[in-house]
């Protein structure tokens, strides 16, 4: 069954897309949660108009977004923790603290979207990615020092 997606679906597909799913995964959860409209041959060329006015809009929005990953990727944090004798951290470097990092320098995003390469439990310098769309991510660098 072909079906327009209102909302993005992860692994699923993004919002103004058509595409063909099951009869049952549509019938039973995407049309009922409001997250796809069923296609017919009455409404097809109406929502084929809706995708040529998303695409528009996609592609300002990329280039504003590769913009800002460009800015990312020259930003470079530190952070103040307390450390052990060996130079471990007394705990590991979260997602929030990033998050909180980032907010001093006057970047906005969320912790969803901080991805970690492994865990940071010592001091040193890290690369963390910052995933703003699921084809772009960009790398921010993490310094972190005793206090």
């Amino acid at each position: 069954m072909e079906v327009y997606l209102r909302k993005d679906i992860e692994k699923i597909g993004l919002a103004g897309e058509i595409i063909k799913v099951g009869d049952g995964f549509a019938r039973n959860y995407l049309i009922p949660q409001g997250l796809a409209v069923e296609i017919t041959h009455h409404n097809k060329n109406q929502y084929v108009a809706k995708i040529r006015k998303v695409e528009n809009r996609k592609e300002v929005i990329a280039s504003q977004t590769s913009m800002f990953a460009e800015k990312l990727n020259t930003v470079a944090i530190t952070l103040k923790r307390k450390i052990h004798d060996e130079g471990q951290l007394y705990g590991s470097i979260n997602a929030t603290e990033i998050v909180e990092g980032l907010a001093t320098k006057g970047i906005s995003i969320t912790k969803s979207q901080v991805e970690f390469d492994k865990s940071i439990k010592a001091k040193g310098a890290y690369k963390v990615h910052i995933k703003l769309t699921t084809k772009l991510k960009a790398t921010i660098t993490v310094t972190i020092v005793a206090e």
